[in-house]
């Protein structure tokens, strides 16, 4: 059906209205309230969006979410409901001039119909600061109503003044139960699906599918209609076909964006709380993923002496010999390196200690840059700084009875400071216990020198 109008009072044929030839995600694409699945946060009883439309007024917002989570279809049932005209725009192919003339059309058309505008602006990210700054006096004064969608976070990719304009809602990956009700629904309708072709699916297939999907409604419906295309007329989709026809799940991995940082902080965090099998997780995910393995292996170095430290000294040998054995074997057979490494460190006992103490002792240098050297533990290469105390006193640690002298390290005005406390476990409890050692003898206690000696 063409527009009745200039103003685009009736959907295009292709958006709301797809032919019989259209892909079947776009002919299965939900065009009211109750079609729709998923995303209860925002659509269920009392919550923020389900208000709005039940309101009837539409309002500017931002619409974040993983591919196939919903977003265009949401912003279309928002704009239907609200009974508002939709005109969708992309960022990927839609440049300021596009903005200026839908903007333009929206003011034409609220004077002369009284309609308002949703401005579905699709991968709005896309958009520079300056591009995204045009929209700003035309969401203020109402002339458009802005619904931007996108995949990355708004936080680093959408402008501060137009995220004041409009509230970010995100929507989460379909779950596998929402994703096998599209495609139950997909392959007994007989107007817009497949109800008409006689293709079932074995139950096999559909949960793999389901689960296989990831969370994209679109990806699933694209895989379906391959499927059935395999399977051919009034046959049935064994699960064989919906491996077929999947081919290869590509991983959802941005190596520059977000989910970059989230994968990292999960694998990190997996180590740190010793979990062994969440850390393989998500260090598979990211080598699936395409991270550059020496990345990981670094960040793996980095944990070593950051949340393991001495409880087990070995962890930093272990992460520096999985860096070289990856760098001389490369993949597939090097990542069998981080990986050990990874359930090394993950079974690890761990300790902030040393982190901790060299925070403590930097933040404390920065505070006393002219604290003096004690005279007795300088040197004293000319025979003036000998006569002027320079190394006056000093006693040989390895000729004490027990291996220490009763002598001090620190500046005066630190005397007495202690900016490593070891740990309780591993290998810091040993140290514990020699360094509580030394302290006794170095004041005169403790064993006679005969006795057993320094523990450890």
């Amino acid at each position: 059906m063409a527009d009745l109008d200039l103003f685009g009072e009736e959907p295009r044929k292709g958006e709301d209205d797809p032919g019989p030839g259209a892909p079947l995600a776009a002919r299965m694409r939900p065009r009211s309230r109750g079609e729709f699945r998923g995303q209860d946060h925002l659509l269920g009883e009392g919550r923020a969006i389900r208000a709005m439309l039940d309101a009837g007024k539409p309002a500017s917002m931002i619409l974040w979410g993983p591919p196939g989570s919903g977003k265009t279809t949401l912003a279309r049932i928002i704009a239907r409901e609200t009974n508002v005209t939709f005109v969708q725009i992309s960022a990927v192919s839609d440049g300021i001039a596009r903005v200026r003339q839908v903007i333009s059309e929206a003011e034409q058309r609220v004077r002369a119909t009284g309609r308002n505008t949703v401005l579905f602006c699709d991968e709005i990210h896309r958009f520079n600061k300056a591009q995204q700054d045009a929209f700003l006096p035309h969401v203020e004064a109402g002339t458009v109503t802005l619904i931007g969608a996108t995949t990355e976070n708004p936080s680093f990719e959408v402008v501060r003044p137009l995220l004041s304009r409009a509230p970010v809602y995100v929507l989460e990956p379909l779950s596998p139960s929402d994703v096998r009700g599209i495609l139950e629904e997909a392959l007994t309708d007989p107007q817009r699906g497949l109800g008409g072709s006689g293709v079932e699916m074995e139950d096999e297939a559909l949960e793999f599918l389901a689960v296989a999907a990831d969370g994209d409604a679109r990806r699933a419906l694209g895989v379906l209609e391959a499927a059935a295309r395999l399977a051919g007329p009034g046959r049935t989709i064994d699960l064989g076909a919906a491996r077929e026809a999947l081919q290869h799940r590509f991983a959802t991995y941005d190596k520059g964006g977000e989910e970059h940082f989230n994968l990292i902080s999960a694998l990190h965090k997996s180590v740190r709380g010793s979990d062994p099998d969440g850390a393989l997780y998500w260090l598979a995910r990211m080598i699936d993923g395409g991270e550059d393995p020496l990345y990981l292996a670094r960040r793996l170095v980095r944990i070593a002496v950051e949340d393991i430290g001495l409880a087990d000294p070995q962890a930093l040998a272990v992460t520096v010999a999985a860096r070289d054995a990856y760098h001389f074997l490369g993949s597939p057979e090097g990542d069998l390196a981080l990986a050990q490494a990874t359930v090394y460190l993950a079974t690890a006992p761990k300790s902030v200690r040393v982190y901790e103490a060299w925070s403590a002792a930097l933040r404390s240098a920065r505070d006393t840059p002219g604290a003096a050297v004690p005279l007795h533990i300088r040197n004293a290469p000319t025979g003036l700084m000998k006569d002027l105390g320079y190394g006056s006193g000093y006693q040989y640690d390895p000729a004490s009875a027990h291996g220490v002298a009763d002598q001090r390290y620190l500046p005066d005005a630190l005397e007495g400071t202690r900016f490593y406390e070891p740990g309780r476990f591993g290998f810091e409890k040993t140290i514990g216990e020699r360094l509580d050692w030394w302290a006794r003898h170095r004041r005169g206690g403790g064993s006679d020198p005969g006795s057993s000696g320094q523990p450890g």
